[in-house]
């Protein structure tokens, strides 16, 4: 939002810069209030000049223009502030100068008690303060207080003319431009907040489909990859033609299930706001059974040798759900890349850490093309992610011998959050 009385720079087209200054006012009600200062200096100066006698010379005449020109800025003091304010000041040094060294018909010949200053100064002195810099403002405020009570040869009259006629004016404008202030901190505070809820909600959004992709990724095609490889196997030893007929159509089918799956995940995945979301204190502490996934692996041919150490009751729920990730989706790779591949799976629970080792020696089988080419190619990105989340490392490689080697490190505990 632009400051009130300034003007900005906005990029035209073709490169080129434009100086667009803020319109004097929006609406009628702005214009009413905005020139009605003006009508009433207007006002009054005509009734200083209907009601003043005396003759008039050649600085009176040169005064009265200037006073009208001075009431004509009013129009567009809030353009102008600084420099309406220095023509101001600069005719009050003016009158000052003459009542020093003029003579005759050139001298002002002010009373004692009389301000030297033109009939606008009032408006000038608020709008100087509101629409002027925080500092330019009151300090041309106080040269021309200065040149009004005349400290050299002051009065109880000058002083009290000077607060009400020119100090008084900018304390209410300097109160005006700090409500605006105040109303335009409050409503960009506001706005902020709304803008922060809704990348709250765009947050939540984004980890529910992170969620969502994980959960597919790692029980989904964990169980389709089962039923692809049970298909595979009926195929080639199912007792008849139709039914290893049947079982290769349901392996087709597995097959195009999975690459339909993997499709589905990588529009749900999100990689620029890919986490898991926290675990809650709502999680049950059991540690998942990693028997199951092994019974899964030997049944249809993958022979796994689970090796597990130490007490898992002393692992944290969190820890425990990832250390069943990181074993699923390693069995299922091995199923997809190195079917009948001999495995060990060793895990080991310390006081401090989980150590997770998953080892698979070289494919005894043809690795079936269809099966492998299902993966959704960020399996163990998602699960890298997935152990960082609670403050572990994964690491993985293929091994000198032939196989691959996935070893994950876990802390024992994470603390969960309080849903």
């Amino acid at each position: 939002m632009p400051i009130p009385g300034r003007a900005s720079w906005i990029r035209a087209r073709g490169g080129y810069r434009a100086y667009v200054r803020e319109p004097l006012w929006r609406t009628w009600r702005q214009a009413v209030f905005y020139l009605l200062p003006v009508g009433l200096v207007v006002t009054v100066c005509v009734l200083t000049m209907y009601q003043d006698t005396i003759p008039r010379g050649p600085l009176q005449w040169v005064d009265m223009v200037l006073q009208v020109s001075l009431v004509a800025g009013l129009v567009v003091r809030k353009w102008f502030p600084v420099r309406l304010m220095l023509a101001t000041i600069g005719l009050s040094v003016l009158y000052l100068a003459l009542m020093l060294v003029a003579h005759g018909v050139w001298n002002p010949g002010f009373a004692p008690n009389d301000p030297w200053m033109t009939i606008a100064t009032p408006i000038y002195a608020y709008s100087t303060v509101l629409y002027a810099g925080p500092l330019i403002g009151p300090v041309l405020v106080a040269v021309q207080a200065l040149l009004v009570v005349r400290p050299w040869d002051s009065s109880a009259e000058l002083v009290l003319g000077t607060v009400l006629l020119v100090v008084l004016p900018a304390l209410i404008g300097l109160y005006i431009r700090t409500h605006r202030g105040l109303v335009q901190a409050l409503t960009d505070r506001a706005e902020r907040a709304e803008r922060e809820q809704h990348l709250l909600a765009e947050q939540a959004r984004a980890d529910e489909r992170v969620r969502l992709a994980e959960e597919m990724h790692d029980v989904v095609t964990h169980r389709v990859s089962l039923m692809v490889l049970h298909a595979g196997a009926l195929a080639v030893t199912g007792p008849d033609d139709h039914t290893r007929t049947a079982a290769e159509g349901l392996r087709a089918a597995g097959c195009e299930a999975l690459n339909e799956l993997r499709e589905l995940v990588g529009v749900l995945r999100n990689d620029t706001t890919d986490r898991q979301p926290q675990e809650t204190a709502d999680e049950p502490a059991a540690v998942p059974d990693l028997t199951t996934l092994v019974a899964e692996s030997e049944s249809v041919g993958v022979p796994v040798d689970l090796v597990l150490e130490g007490n898992p009751a002393l692992t944290s729920a969190a820890v425990g759900r990832t250390a069943y990730r990181v074993v699923q989706e390693s069995l299922t790779n091995i199923r997809k890349h190195a079917p009948g591949a001999p495995t060990r799976v060793h895990v080991r629970y310390g006081g401090d850490r989980v150590r997770i080792t998953v080892r698979n020696a070289a494919a005894t089988r043809t690795v079936d093309s269809g099966l492998s080419r299902t993966g959704s190619g960020v399996g163990l990105v998602g699960l890298r992610q997935r152990v960082e989340l609670v403050g572990g490392t994964l690491t993985s490689g293929p091994r000198a011998g032939g196989g691959f080697e996935v070893d994950a490190v876990l802390p024992a505990y994470v603390p969960v959050e309080s849903s």
